[in-house]
């Protein structure tokens, strides 16, 4: 359980994703866009996370800063207190990470680390903090962080072209490695959100392999099927019930959104 509530609160960020160049496309987000998820298991809260873009200058360059916070309440702050604190710094044109921050308390599990990507020699400089710690690790030409690979996938030139069982695979720093993650597209579906009834895509996120992410946690994610690519749901199965990730509130979308029967 552990585990996947940890899980869900980084794809909710995401936590769901590569510097191909989307320079010319319209882009499905835009500075002051904000979402709130509620976290929980049947009718019990579990928690929340918020994701909001704001605007700040890396390599005299302007770029989008993502604030990612995740958070226990209630009960399941009793037995399993998270604190998440997950930030980006990625170019508003290729989608390229500058700068990341992790800062997270899970049950007693504790990191304070801040990464930097050097693009042109294909590394990022981790400071760990708790640690008094610093390493530079060798990345590949199209990686992302945790937080910029969801935004990169909402723009990605072949996310409205996938094929029922057709994935995008991109690379993806965290935990200081590199990992093949991969959105496997499973079809359209009209879901029930506290908005009204949303067309949606469903995916299916997943890395190939490693231990941090593995298939058989069985994670779904719904994604509005409309030009802001809105997270709407994400899902993980469970031996009994599951544990959901649902949207909550909304701000400042590019486009408008699109509800085909209004509560």
């Amino acid at each position: 359980m552990k585990k996947i509530i940890v899980s869900l609160l980084l794809l909710a960020f995401l936590g769901v994703a590569t510097s191909f160049s989307v320079a010319g496309q319209d882009s499905a987000f835009t500075t002051g866009e904000f979402f709130k998820f509620r976290i929980h298991y049947g009718l019990v809260n579990a928690g929340y996370a918020t994701l909001e873009i704001k605007e700040a200058v890396r390599n005299n360059r302007k770029v989008h800063h993502v604030m990612g916070k995740g958070y226990t309440v209630g009960m399941a702050k009793l037995f399993f207190k998270v604190e998440d604190d997950y930030q980006s710094y990625f170019d508003k044109e290729t989608g390229q990470p500058y700068q990341f921050v992790r800062k997270i308390d899970e049950g007693g599990y504790t990191k304070n680390q801040e990464g930097f990507f050097n693009q042109t020699k294909n590394t990022v400089l981790v400071k760990d903090y708790k640690n008094k710690t610093e390493k530079t690790f060798s990345v590949t030409e199209n990686v992302q962080d945790i937080v910029s690979s969801f935004y990169y996938l909402r723009n990605h030139p072949k996310i409205d072209k996938l094929n029922q069982g057709e994935s995008i695979v991109i690379d993806m720093f965290f935990d200081d490695e590199v990992y093949k993650f991969k959105l496997k597209y499973l079809g359209k579906e009209d879901i029930t959100t506290k908005f009204g009834t949303v067309s949606a895509k469903m995916f299916r996120p997943y890395v190939q392999s490693g231990r941090v992410f593995k298939e058989e946690e069985s994670l779904t994610v719904w994604i509005s099927d409309d030009e802001n690519k809105v997270p709407l749901r994400i899902k993980a199965s469970l031996a009994v019930g599951s544990l959901k990730a649902d949207l909550e509130g909304f701000k400042g979308l590019k486009h408008s959104f699109k509800v085909k029967v209004k509560k």
